[in-house]
């Protein structure tokens, strides 16, 4: 019984010296002093290849930083925040997203395997159980039969990660669409007001993904800002191509008036008269005929 008990002991050390070994490295690690850092090492970097937002240094990582620092002084923990993030971009946002399909097994055969090891221990190494008669003493065929039973969880965990691989092998996730990813950024930020911060985010999807679309949401978001000097050219920019643009003509008329261009009332009221019905029409029209400023685009 006394090599059962040293055994038993030996396993518990083990343990407690990996335990405090993990602690000592979390409260090392700079990760755990900085929540920022903490929460963005834990999502992927959608314009790198391999970084987390907190290593990378694009635009995208910074404006998803700045998301994570925000909705943690909001009184946010680090897991909703993650799950925000996998609400908009999906589970491939994550650095380590969770298992999925066959390779669970890899998870749960193991814990399943340990659990039961564990409670034949119990039932085997318990003190006084030869004595009470609960669990006969060890014979060199029990021995034997441990042994083997030992080697067969070892078999079975090992088949099932083969197996698991072989059906479902581990991919690297596909990073989210640094583009789709940039305009929700840039949504995102305009809702809370920061639109020089939402410009950005239009600019970077447009490297990858020239749209008169997304030049209109940027002239809004630079009109918004105070930049009319690049309103206006982001507008004449669309313009060019589609000259009756009824929101290349809004920004553009909106960005003059506010630099106090005389072609201001020319562009607004073309405006008008391409698109007489355009939800922003009728504060337009207000704007003309009293000559104050309007509620904006």
């Amino acid at each position: 019984m006394r090599w059962r008990r040293a055994l038993v002991a030996l396993v518990l050390v083990t343990l407690a010296a990996a335990a405090g070994a993990a602690l000592a490295r979390s409260a090392g690690d700079p990760a755990r002093q900085d929540p920022v850092r903490a929460v963005s090492a834990g999502l992927r970097c959608p314009a790198c290849q391999g970084e987390s937002v907190a290593d990378s240094r694009s635009p995208i990582a910074a404006a998803m930083r700045q998301v994570v620092a925000d909705q943690l002084a909001q009184g946010r923990d680090g897991t909703e925040i993650r799950r925000w993030f996998v609400q908009r971009y999906g589970a491939d946002v994550l650095t380590d997203p969770p298992a999925r399909g066959v390779r669970l097994l890899l998870w749960g055969v193991p814990v399943l395997a340990l659990l039961a090891g564990g409670y034949a221990a119990l039932r085997t190494l318990r003190p006084g159980a030869a004595r009470t008669g609960s669990a006969a003493p060890w014979t060199p065929d029990a021995r034997r039969a441990w042994r083997v039973a030992s080697v067969g969880v070892v078999a079975l965990v090992a088949s099932v990660a083969i197996t698991a691989d072989r059906l479902d092998p581990p991919a690297r996730p596909a990073p989210a669409d640094p583009v789709a990813v940039a305009l929700q950024l840039a949504h995102d930020l305009e809702t809370q007001g920061r639109y020089d911060a939402a410009a950005q985010m239009y600019q970077e999807a447009l490297r990858d993904r020239p749209d008169d679309a997304v030049r209109l949401r940027l002239a809004f978001a630079l009109l918004r800002a105070g930049d009319g000097a690049a309103a206006q050219r982001t507008a004449r920019d669309v313009l060019a191509r589609e000259p009756d643009s009824p929101d290349g003509l809004l920004v553009l008329g909106l960005a003059q008036r506010n630099s106090r261009s005389v072609e201001a009332g020319d562009t607004l009221r073309r405006f008008l008269a391409v698109a007489p019905a355009h939800p922003a029409a009728a504060e337009i029209r207000r704007l003309l005929a009293t000559g104050r400023e309007p509620a904006g685009p």
